[in-house]
């Protein structure tokens, strides 16, 4: 129904986002919390349920029909379990059961209201499927029918659209291009492989290759790949050269990816695709290298367009996805509310 909201969570390392999102993807309550990464699973959970219980408390409230969850991963869609990197306190974490759990303590919105039989569904997908899923629904993969969205930050996600639909696979995590390796004598990578695109592509390895080949952060002392960014801008070589590297191995993943499933575009986000065209340009250059059958040259790379609203328009397009509502079919760009 056009009325009904989703409760929306985008859970990840640094905070704990969430949001009451109508049938037009527009955020119409807002709520967050920091994420106590470093603390125990108990107080990560009791941050996500403060989050909710905002949400409760606003109006609007007893219009939500179902929860969706963007989560850090890897996740297990399966299962309902949550094993985040950068959250340690989870590992095989039932995040679907203990949100569950804490819906059952909140008041569905009036002493008549009632949740429907079993409590609200809810739907758990990787970040990287969130974004994918908001970029589909507004963004830069709007009336695509096959697509590859990727979020480059601290590591690499990802996700697709395939046949006009999204394809989070069985465990939510379908499309994780930061784990292809395409280096295969590389370094090793957190994951227990060799030469992944997020080994060389991430924000903070762009950062470490540049520092480990002489570069050298400016008086302020910033050194992360943003400041290697503006020093690539200026024209500094390794700066360059490191954000080139970066781009080729970016290229080489959306290649294979693209040769397998035949997609028709790479949307790429996160605060290492701010880098502008430091990163684009090389990249399109690699991917023309890498991308020679004649069924993948035409294969566009563009930049996202949600930002930081895409876990939780994404999470909520992931809902409406699994229940079948055209969620792409909405005429205008979703505004949202401050």
């Amino acid at each position: 129904m056009q009325n009904d909201l989703v409760a929306a969570l985008d859970i990840g390392g640094t905070k704990i986002a969430g949001a009451l999102v109508d049938s037009a993807g527009r955020l119409v309550v807002r709520a967050q919390r920091p994420t106590p990464a470093q603390e125990d699973g108990d107080a990560v959970m009791a941050a996500v349920a403060a989050v909710l219980g905002e949400l409760a408390g606003a109006p609007g409230w007893e219009r939500v029909t179902a929860v969706g969850i963007g989560s850090a991963g890897p996740v297990d869609a399966s299962t309902g379990t949550v094993s985040p990197v950068n959250v340690p306190g989870w590992r095989d974490y039932p995040l679907v059961d203990a949100v569950r759990e804490a819906l059952g303590g909140m008041r569905p919105g009036g002493p008549t209201h009632r949740w429907p039989a079993g409590g609200l569904p809810v739907t758990l997908v990787g970040d990287g499927v969130a974004m994918t899923a908001a970029e589909h629904w507004h963004g830069a993969a709007r009336g695509r029918a096959n697509a590859l969205c990727m979020v480059v930050s601290t590591g690499v996600g990802g996700g697709l659209v395939l046949d006009g639909r999204l394809h989070p696979g069985p465990t939510g995590n379908a499309g994780h291009i930061g784990h292809i390796s395409v280096d295969l004598d590389g370094d090793p990578c957190p994951c227990g492989a060799r030469g992944c695109v997020e080994r060389i592509a991430s924000g903070p390895n762009i950062a470490r290759r540049a520092l480990e080949r002489g570069w050298r952060p400016g008086p302020d002392g910033d050194a992360t790949a943003a400041a290697v960014a503006r020093a690539a801008r200026a024209g500094d070589p390794v700066a360059r050269g490191s954000f080139e590297r970066a781009a080729q191995a970016l290229a080489a993943g959306i290649a294979a990816t693209a040769t397998l499933v035949e997609i028709e575009v790479a949307v790429i986000g996160g605060g290492v695709a701010a880098a502008g065209e430091v990163l684009f340009a090389p990249l399109r250059a690699a991917l023309r290298d890498y991308a020679r059958l004649s069924f993948v040259q035409g294969l566009e790379v563009v930049p996202a367009q949600m930002g930081t609203d895409a876990g939780l328009v994404g999470a909520a397009a992931a809902v409406r996805a699994r229940s079948g509502a055209p969620a792409a079919a909405v005429e205008a760009p979703a505004p949202t509310v401050p």
